[in-house]
């Protein structure tokens, strides 16, 4: 299952939402080339989502839950990639 929460992250002027599955990346990656985001808005475990593609995302399927519930989905389905555990790539 796909979830997201609301628009409500500033950033450049826009305001995000973050989309994840509890299922697996792969769910996760496929699911935002449907939606058109690029991998680039891809961040450890989550994808950054700008306002205007909430209601598609929501449209294709995803779940609207609060942020606090994004985070307990990705820990109980073991894909919560907190930022001080994630090596940094060259």
């Amino acid at each position: 299952m796909l979830y997201l929460d609301r628009p409500a992250w500033p950033w450049r002027g826009r305001l995000w939402s973050h989309l994840i599955s509890d299922v697996s990346y792969a769910e996760l990656h496929a699911f935002a080339e449907t939606l058109g985001a690029p991998r680039r808005g891809f961040d450890r475990d989550h994808y950054d989502i700008p306002a205007e593609r909430f209601p598609a995302a929501v449209w294709l399927g995803a779940q609207v839950v609060p942020s606090r519930e994004l985070v307990r989905l990705l820990r109980h389905a073991g894909l919560r990639r907190p930022k001080h555990l994630v090596s940094r790539q060259p």
